[in-house]
């Protein structure tokens, strides 16, 4: 595309990781781009936030190497993945003695699975046996389905055994769409499973950031545009949009600057007000999931085997940790520093903090077999009580045009294949540029 076509400034209001990454696409594409962000730091729900003198994620992440528009983002601001993230095979490892230990060697697809699953152990031979037909028939189905259901119920369909729901497809449909499987999109969790399981060998690596959040890509997001000309406004919140002579005039704090193009990259509630009253397709309503991360500080000589556990949960015994990872082996400056997730958090929140940081170092403890995991020096406890939308069967998710012309919409909740991931957010940012560059080239 020409440069006379290139439209002169756009703004991106909300700097979480779509707007960063709309923000950065349209800096790439020659914009003049200014983005707002209301918090004083970028990152949105997956940021960093200062505790104990540590900077720490407000949520504990695993990627995938599927997540392609993410790793072709953070390479483009500078950040490379070899050094900013550990890269491990595809896993699923209790600790010994419990669950299940299964990883894929680093072998070529699919052969990498059917070596991992004849050396898993912890599973029966139904068990085994079951996870094979699953994937040949989810291949063979070319992971579609012509009508949506509940995780659950395609499980059923396919005579999972219990055990291996339990340890393996209740754990990861969780940790991918944040909703409990009797609940959960089937279609969007296989979508997740095609491009990891069915794709080739590297798209299943688990991705875990050794850099905080906020260090990984929105920092390096407002460098790239700020060396091209670009703006960032942190702690400005844009309060209004109004159209006039074909441009877009917002308010944020004391200035009113004019845009010939809007990307709204805020939460559902926020982009629906401020495209109240323009006659814009109306955003749907969401119910949403909580995610839980709890920080569990012991002595610097604490280490775990392995850089993250799956986690038996028993939640009538307050077991609700899902996975525990060893934050000491991703950053040496957090030695001793453990993080337990719990994704669909809702019933564990209803603990309190105090007695939820203490029912988990328990768990910890029990489960490792390691007494004094259940005394750390302190526990934190983040909830993001909005962390995620609820991702259910057939769920209607809004396109990025909003029927105005130059108003986009980018965020994780926007029509797409995947559930609220990283990827997802990444992707509806590139989505919605894609727009604003197209209805410019036909202007």
């Amino acid at each position: 595309m020409s440069a006379a076509k290139t439209p002169g400034r756009v703004a991106v209001i909300g700097g979480g990781w779509a707007g960063c990454a709309a923000a950065v696409e349209l800096a790439h594409a020659g914009c003049e781009v200014t983005l707002f962000e209301a918090a004083r730091m970028l990152g949105g729900r997956a940021r960093s936030v200062e505790v104990n003198g540590k900077l720490l994620d407000n949520g504990q992440h695993i990627m995938l190497g599927a997540y392609k528009e993410t790793l072709r983002l953070l390479r483009l601001v500078g950040i490379k993945p070899a050094d900013a993230l550990l890269h491990l095979p595809l896993q699923m490892r209790y600790p010994p003695g419990s669950g299940m230990d299964f990883v894929a060697p680093r072998l070529p697809a699919p052969l990498h699975l059917v070596i991992a699953l004849l050396r898993a152990k912890g599973l029966a031979r139904e068990d085994k046996m079951a996870l094979a037909r699953f994937t040949t028939s989810a291949r063979w189905m070319e992971w579609t389905l012509y009508n949506d259901c509940s995780v659950s119920e395609l499980l059923e369909r396919f005579d999972q055994t219990e055990r291996l729901t339990a340890l393996m497809w209740r754990p990861l449909c969780l940790a991918a769409l944040n909703t409990p499987p009797e609940r959960a999109s089937a279609q969007v969790f296989l979508n997740v499973l095609r491009d990891s399981l069915g794709a080739h060998r590297a798209a299943s690596d688990m991705l875990v950031p050794r850099l905080a959040l906020s260090a990984l890509f929105p920092a390096a997001a407002a460098s790239f545009i700020e060396a091209r000309g670009g703006h960032v406004h942190t702690g400005v919140r844009v309060e209004s949009l109004q159209s006039g002579g074909g441009r877009w005039q917002l308010r944020a704090g004391a200035e009113s600057p004019h845009f010939d193009a809007v990307v709204i990259a805020t939460a559902p509630p926020a982009a629906a007000a401020l495209l109240d009253g323009h006659g814009a397709a109306p955003i749907p309503e969401f119910d949403y999931e909580p995610i839980t991360t709890c920080y569990l500080q012991y002595d610097a000589g604490v280490r775990l085997g392995l850089p993250f556990y799956a986690l038996e949960e028993f939640p009538e015994s307050q077991a609700f940790g899902q996975f525990v990872f060893d934050r000491g082996q991703l950053d040496h400056c957090q030695a001793g520093l453990l993080a337990v997730v719990i994704s669909a958090s809702g019933g564990a929140v209803e603990l309190g903090q105090e007695a939820l940081g203490a029912a988990l170092a328990q768990q910890l403890a029990s489960a490792l077999q390691r007494a004094e995991l259940a005394a750390p020096s302190w526990t934190k406890v983040i909830t993001e009580k909005r962390a995620t939308f609820a991702c259910t069967p057939g769920l209607v998710r809004p396109g990025n045009e909003t029927g105005l012309p130059g108003v986009y919409l980018a965020g994780d909740y926007t029509a797409g294949a995947y559930p609220a991931t990283l990827e997802g957010a990444v992707r509806s940012g590139s989505a919605a540029v894609l727009a604003v560059l197209q209805r410019t080239a036909i202007a």
